[in-house]
């Protein structure tokens, strides 16, 4: 396509395309091309001017290569990218806001005095409304004090103060309103359903298919551990599924046949089979969004205060402003101090505070479910880390195959990749990339598979029982021998890699060696989090003593537990909360979902088991533990935004009030700097927390 360069930096072009401007559909189609290449960071696409911002990491001459290539006609968007964009969200807010200015203002010059004044009372009845439905409460609220305070100015006749207090809470309500959308929003758009693959029922049994070629009809199966990836109807099976992201359940729910399930809900334990009754534009962001803002999840405790505090402050402004009357028999000043409350300014600044915390920690590829979850990461002193896929790198690999049965290692190598990529676990995806590579066919072999939480998987090949899982698994719950001429061998194998085992029909087969190593990041991370202020680090990991002591000491951690089950995992955080400790749990699969359930805040890896995900508060990138640091850094500083806005407002509003009392300010003057103040806190309390 050609398009002209308005401006350019290293690192940085501004280009223009060829038209006035653009649909909201052809910007979020330019958007969704560009975010495709791995050498474009980030990129801001404006569709008034038909602008794109991109922000770049290669050559000038790839980026330009790029843009020339662009089409609108050639590129294939999902609906989803449309129905989640909140572009059209934004601008409808921005033009309430620019015709507000307009109106107001171009009303002065237009309009005269008589019909402005005549407006002023025709909209005083709208918030003296409000104000008396608020009694019904039977407490005095802000929106009380707002009619009271605009009811006592057009009475003294100061119409032009009316006018102006009216225009402030449009303004700030506005404002409060698409900043609580925005970052709603963006916060659904990240929860929203993203399966590139699922397991398609056909003739010849279950295939792995792209989820954009699935229709209305097809059956596909999910097991435990897995998002369910359309709406549907159950049509085999049973299954427990955690529906928390369609109603706020924590508990899951039983389905079975002829019973419906929702996409994006996960399932905790079994296995069905359903059938696709709905695919792309069901509508699950907008169930998102609503979950979200019914949630008490978006409130912190500070912020929940802070509205309490609001709400007790007003009878006090309407007893200051009584008595001012009372004592000096000036209207004007009881109507100063009427024109300041705080509760305006708590409740606008508290929760876009909050939110956009929680948007700017999206900037970083963490996804924050809750601002209650944001000051557990402040306040917290202990935190417990998986090993596999946390600490250690997110990408096992496959070392080598050691045969105790004769096979050959590439078909031990196939039948294990077999049964393990149904389940969504980083040592399962290491054996099926092993296979993969080495161009291992690993179509169904076996029956029908049963996964075992933290221990393996069993199904039968061949009329054999099949199993493959960890240790204690294999050999102690299974009771699998090893041959007796390959005792020696079993001995010797190394200690520096983990160990799965494969077994059939109650003898040991193979042993895959993974190697897991730790992230390069890992001991700095550790290092930082002790810095800010985390008084116990721990690892727990179901690997043996001498692996997690390996880990744990390269890790710089002195405090771990090996061969541990899930339910160990919980009992160490319960324990560590009864003793009065606040404490984050870091996992990834769905062994840890017990213990990011009961944790304050659980953090779960992005590529991790799709139950972990959604069970836990917050989710983070797996390409980078950093992501944790700026978590608690983002957290402290929002308490410290928080606590700074809460002192700000007492004193502004104080000192207004005071003033007011003694004349020194008119109730105009005290509406403007009230207002006025409101909502450059509420502005201010948008703006980043970091600042790089």
């Amino acid at each position: 396509m050609r398009f002209e360069i308005k401006h350019e930096i290293k690192g940085r072009l501004r280009i223009h395309l060829p038209m006035k401007k653009m649909t909201f559909r052809e910007a979020d189609t330019l958007e969704y091309y560009l975010n495709g290449f791995d050498e474009i960071g980030e990129v801001k696409v404006y569709e008034r001017t038909a602008d794109a911002v991109i922000y770049y990491d290669c050559g000038r001459g790839r980026v330009i290569e790029i843009v020339n290539d662009f089409s609108f006609a050639k590129v294939s968007v999902p609906e989803r990218v449309f129905e989640c964009s909140g572009r059209e969200l934004s601008a409808a807010y921005y033009d309430r806001l620019v015709t507000s200015v307009i109106l107001h203002y171009g009303k002065r010059l237009i309009i005269p005095v008589d019909i402005r004044r005549m407006w002023v009372i025709i909209k005083l009845f709208k918030y003296v409304w409000r104000g008396i439905r608020t009694l019904r409460n039977r407490r005095l609220q802000v929106e009380l004090l707002d009619a009271v305070a605009i009811s006592a100015a057009v009475l003294t006749k100061d119409y032009k103060t009316a006018s102006s207090v009216m225009f402030m809470l449009k303004i700030g309500d506005t404002l409060e309103e698409w900043t609580h959308k925005r970052s709603v929003d963006d916060l659904a758009r990240r929860m929203s359903l993203n399966i590139d693959k699922v397991w398609l029922v056909t003739d010849s049994g279950e295939v792995l298919t792209d989820s954009s070629d699935v229709v209305c009809g097809d059956k596909v199966v999910v097991r435990m551990g897995n998002m369910i990836p359309f709406d549907g109807e159950v049509v085999s099976g049973e299954a427990m599924v955690n529906q928390a992201t369609m109603t706020g359940e924590s508990a899951a729910v039983r389905k079975c046949e002829n019973m419906s399930v929702f996409a994006g809900t996960v399932v905790e334990e079994g296995e069905i089979t359903i059938k696709v009754t709905q695919t792309e534009g069901c509508g699950r962001f907008d169930k998102i969004v609503r979950m979200i803002e019914e949630s008490e999840k978006l409130k912190s405790s500070l912020e929940g205060k802070a509205e309490r505090l609001a709400d007790k402050l007003v009878p006090y402004t309407f007893l200051a402003s009584a008595l001012t009357y009372l004592i000096g028999r000036d209207i004007n000043k009881a109507v100063s101090v009427l024109m300041v409350d705080y509760s305006c300014a708590l409740k606008m600044s508290m929760p876009i505070s909050v939110l956009s915390a929680i948007k700017e920690a999206s900037g970083y590829d963490i996804t924050v479910k809750g601002g209650k979850f944001l000051e557990a990461i402040a306040e917290a002193d202990t935190i417990v880390f998986d090993k596999t896929g946390t600490l250690t790198k997110a990408a096992p690999t496959v070392v080598s195959v050691v045969s105790f049965n004769g096979e050959s290692e590439d078909e031990l190598l196939r039948q294990a990749a077999c049964l393990e990529e149904h389940f969504p676990h980083s040592v399962a995806g290491a054996v099926v990339d092993a296979a993969n590579a080495k161009g291992l066919l690993h179509d169904e072999l076996h029956t029908k598979v049963e996964y075992i939480v933290a221990h393996g998987i069993v199904s039968t090949i061949d009329n054999v029982r099949a199993v493959i899982g960890s240790y204690h698994f294999v050999f102690e719950d299974e009771n699998v021998s090893v041959p007796e001429d390959r005792r020696e061998q079993f001995e010797s194998l190394p200690d520096e890699y983990s160990h799965l085992y494969f077994a059939k029909d109650g003898v040991l087969s193979a042993c895959i060696l993974i190697e897991d190593p730790m992230r390069d990041e890992v001991t700095d991370v550790v290092n930082e989090l002790r810095g800010q202020g985390f008084s116990h680090i721990v690892m727990m990991t179901g690997d043996s003593e001498r692996t997690a002591a390996r880990i744990a000491s390269d890790a710089g951690i002195s405090e771990y537990y090996a061969e541990v089950l899930p339910e160990d995992k919980a009992k160490y955080i319960e324990k560590a909360k009864a003793e009065g400790r606040r404490v984050i749990m870091v996992g990834d699969g769905i062994n840890d979902s017990p213990a990011l359930s009961v944790s304050d805040a659980g953090i779960a890896i992005s590529e991790g088991a799709e139950i972990a995900r959604q069970i836990a508060d917050i989710t983070i990138s797996s390409s980078d533990l950093y992501n944790i640091v700026t978590l608690r850094k983002i957290s402290t500083l929002l308490m410290k935004r928080i606590g700074f806005n809460y002192r700000t407002i007492v004193g502004f509003n104080t000192a207004l009030i005071l003033m007011g009392i003694a004349g020194l300010i008119t109730p105009a003057t005290s509406a403007m700097l009230h207002n006025g103040s409101t909502i450059a806190l509420g502005l201010k309390s948008m703006t980043d927390l970091i600042h790089e």
